[in-house]
């Protein structure tokens, strides 16, 4: 094992040498066997993020604090392609930053092992990157420490789903020819409200009467943009959390069976899940081998309306960074523009 075991001390980053695009894991870093890094949310994010004159990083919190880094099950060879130390990224400079989420065991996130080091890189990108963009968990952490918001657990239970949204600014130019009224997924426990934001100072452009804020921007309007909901996932994603859900159960580490996510699956598809529910259950109860999860009859009915609209959100935020950042990225701001007004937005 301890081949497959990385150095303490040493933050590493995964970089791809061929599009010479960046993908920064603050500590993601337990992949399995054989796993690429940059799946799921840094494919969405390497399609969308293909300018060449931009250097983007994708950091994932996770569970391991970025300056007491373990990686297991990853070989050298993979460490050496992929991944940079976070000294070096420093020293090189960036144009924007991506931090995505991960799975916590506690309500309070400064007592995850990854808040110091998320700190450590985010103040260090707030002076130093012209704009950071969190997604999700990411949003709700930076709140926290930066503006002394924090979450609080949904009375209403867990949302799980694709939600209706509005534009409620649409004077910004990152919802520029944006569908007025889209989806959204989301998937949470806990939420920031409306009024933490607004009490932030930061400023709400996309807003679901169900889902809560999905959509907002530091005061400045373009250093840090927060994502609540999950416009990064693919059609399958909340396909394969239900699953991961129902095979919990099924081996006993959920005691209900799970509810279908709202506004996702049709009536048939509802009605194929309910009838795999009956054999599942069944065979437990004859102690029987359980039926084949039946995925296969539903990944190719399943309808996405969310993805163009992401897309354009994401390719407006990379036109903003492109315009306003400097040539040299270690600045991040070209001469003239008022970082605390970098779009010049009245």
């Amino acid at each position: 094992m301890a081949a497959h075991r990385m150095q303490a001390e040493r933050v590493l980053l995964p970089f791809d040498r061929r599009s010479k695009r960046l993908g920064l894991n603050l500590d993601r870093l337990r992949p399995r066997a054989g796993e690429v890094i940059s799946h799921g949310i840094g494919q969405y994010w390497g399609k969308v993020l293909s300018r060449p004159t931009l250097r983007v990083v994708q950091a994932l919190e996770q569970r391991y604090a970025v300056n007491v880094v373990v990686m297991e099950m990853c070989d050298q060879d993979h460490i050496d392609a992929y991944y940079e130390p976070f000294e070096q990224i420093k020293a090189e400079g960036l144009d924007a930053l991506i931090i995505t989420g991960a799975n916590v065991t506690h309500p309070d996130l400064s007592q995850e092992a990854f808040w110091e080091p998320l700190i450590e890189v985010v103040d260090w990108a707030s002076k130093n990157v012209t704009s950071i963009l969190c997604s999700c968990l990411a949003t709700h952490a930076v709140m926290q420490f930066h503006h002394g918001q924090a979450r609080t657990a949904r009375g209403e239970g867990k949302l799980w789903g694709v939600f209706e949204h509005s534009v409620m600014d649409r004077s910004h130019p990152l919802v520029n020819d944006v569908n007025t009224q889209f989806d959204v997924p989301h998937s949470r426990f806990n939420q920031i409200s409306r009024g933490q934001f607004d009490a932030a100072g930061v400023r709400v452009l996309v807003e679901s009467e169900e889902a809560g804020v999905h959509l907002a921007v530091s005061k400045d309007g373009l250093r840090v943009v927060y994502f609540q909901g999950h416009p990064e996932y693919d059609t399958i994603s909340l396909l394969k959390e239900y699953k991961r859900e129902v095979m919990s159960y099924a081996a006993g580490r959920r005691k209900d069976y799970p509810p279908f996510p709202e506004n996702y699956f049709s009536l048939r598809e509802q009605a194929i899940f309910n009838e795999y529910r009956d054999r599942l259950e069944a065979a437990q109860s004859e102690k029987s081998e359980l039926p084949e999860f039946p995925e296969y009859l539903i990944d190719s009915t399943l309808h996405n309306t969310w993805h163009d609209t992401a897309e354009a959100v994401i390719g407006n935020w990379i036109g903003l960074v492109y315009q306003v950042t400097n040539k040299d990225r270690r600045i991040p701001f070209m001469e003239g523009v008022d970082p605390d007004n970098p779009l010049a937005l009245t």
